[in-house]
């Protein structure tokens, strides 16, 4: 299996055990909050909202990865398009940080 695949099915392990909080608005309260644990941004979101989410992880000390398109973010998780998603649970959010580590 490679990183892709695991990082898709790992995302979709994280959802059902309701780990996974999405959407911009959501997200931001999640790193604002220091619940989330690691933040994911799609690679065709907005420059305007890549910016911003990496500037509010940056100053909060959340980690962020850049990975996957909206919709494939969304079918990891089993909804519509998702931009943006943050991990609320350190064991997913450790997990995903190591097969990103094997993608770079």
């Amino acid at each position: 299996m490679t990183p892709e695949q695991a990082i898709f099915n790992l995302l979709g392990i994280a959802a059902s055990a309701r780990k996974v909080v999405s959407g911009e608005e959501q997200v931001i309260k999640e790193v604002r909050s220091n619940s989330a644990k690691l933040v994911i941004v799609s690679t065709d979101a907005s420059d305007n909202t890549t910016k911003k989410m990496h500037d509010k992880c940056a100053y909060y000390n959340v980690p962020i990865y850049t990975f996957g398109t909206r919709e494939a973010l969304g079918h990891a998780t089993g909804r519509e398009s998702r931009v943006s998603l943050a991990i609320m649970d350190n064991g997913f959010a450790k997990k995903l940080s190591q097969y990103f580590n094997e993608l770079a």
